[in-house]
């Protein structure tokens, strides 16, 4: 069975998902791929200690705290090559931003190829299940547009802002503007 609640949050109301162990998903709402994964239909139930930690770790988070991600269980639904890049994503430290071609350089080791496709990487990213704890929204294009967020740029911008991260050299997409 897989169980979900709710976390009223900074950047909009969050819904957990869990398999009765494990966190399996994260998703602000009205974001793409909202659910997507999750093999059956899920039950609300509030009271788990998987949700319980994940609560107490997104108020750490949202008071500008740096909680260690490993504290959580976390099972992310998706193919070999997606959780490969989702465990790169987890490697993404504070405060700092990776771009989707620096991904596909470290993806193209992992699987011994000489390249890998920044498109195939991007989708991994923006299928990624559980946001904000696995940092999606800490790559950005390689000119240092904050592409690709399927919670929205705007909500992008204001996790990387909590995070600290020099956002001189990063520009909205759409406008094309420093922020």
């Amino acid at each position: 069975m897989y169980y979900w609640t709710t976390y009223p949050s900074p950047v909009g109301l969050l819904t957990l998902a869990s398999d009765g162990d494990n966190l399996v998903g994260l998703w602000v709402e009205g974001q793409k791929y909202h659910g997507a994964g999750i093999p059956e239909a899920m039950t609300e139930k509030d009271d788990m200690p998987v949700f319980n930690a994940v609560k107490k770790w997104l108020d750490s988070y949202f008071a500008g705290e740096k909680p260690d991600v490993s504290q959580l269980p976390l099972a992310p639904i998706g193919s070999e090559f997606r959780q490969g890049v989702w465990s790169i994503l987890r490697e993404i430290p504070y405060g700092k931003v990776i771009t989707y071609g620096d991904i596909a350089k470290k993806m193209a080791v992992k699987m011994n190829k000489e390249s890998m496709s920044s498109q195939a990487v991007g989708g991994a990213v923006g299928h990624n299940p559980i946001s904000i704890i696995i940092p999606c929204h800490r790559v950005v294009g390689s000119n240092g547009s904050l592409t690709g967020y399927a919670g929205g740029v705007g909500i992008k911008k204001k996790l990387l802002e909590l995070e600290g991260v020099d956002m001189s050299n990063l520009f909205l997409p759409q406008k094309g503007t420093a922020l």
